[in-house]
């Protein structure tokens, strides 16, 4: 009998053991951020941000609507030399989503960390989500840039595997109030 919950205690561990690590990635992840959206969105794509929008072409479906777990693919800029990338998380409204993403605010004086349930505003002239405000920490609000962005993978359709997103993409309690004042208050 001893032996029989050992090995249920093991078995019962090791189905545990992909979630701490998705949730560990969101907590304690220090890089870049295209190996962080592949982890959490579950979309097997490489190579530099801005280069996931043609990777993806025939792979998986693209559009310019927001689903959760999709992932938002951001152009290279003069500010943003490989493109980003980001993972929806939460939709909030038609212009206002929540995202998790890698390697954008400074936290601790240093690049490299995740954010969970960050506020991305739609603002582009017709609506389309070709054109983003992305909350800064350094700011506390929707920074003063705004990022030309190709559009969302959603990790369905093509040829490849469904992607699965990690269970942890989004927190228990986004504040949800914080990031309508974030969209619209400035």
């Amino acid at each position: 009998m001893r032996r029989f919950a050992a090995i249920s205690m093991l078995f019962a561990s090791v189905l545990a053991a992909p979630a701490l690590r998705a949730q560990s990635i969101i907590q304690d992840y220090v890089g870049e951020c295209v190996p962080f959206a592949r982890a959490v969105s579950g979309i097997q794509i490489w190579g530099n941000a801005h280069s996931w929008w043609e990777q993806a072409a025939g792979k998986y479906d693209r559009g310019n609507r927001p689903r959760i777990g999709a992932v938002l693919v951001f152009a290279s800029t003069d500010q943003l030399k490989f493109g980003h990338v980001a993972v929806v998380s939460r939709i909030i409204e038609d212009r206002t989503v929540m995202v998790t993403h890698a390697n954008w605010s400074r936290i601790g004086g240093k690049r490299g960390r995740a954010e969970q349930d960050v506020t991305l505003f739609d603002v582009s002239s017709r609506g389309d989500w070709s054109r983003v405000k992305v909350w800064y920490r350094d700011s506390d609000g929707l920074g003063g840039s705004s990022y030309p962005v190709y559009g969302f993978i959603y990790g369905k359709g093509g040829k490849a595997p469904p992607a699965r997103p990690a269970p942890e993409l989004t927190s228990n309690r986004p504040d949800y109030v914080g990031s309508l004042i974030d969209a619209y208050a400035r």
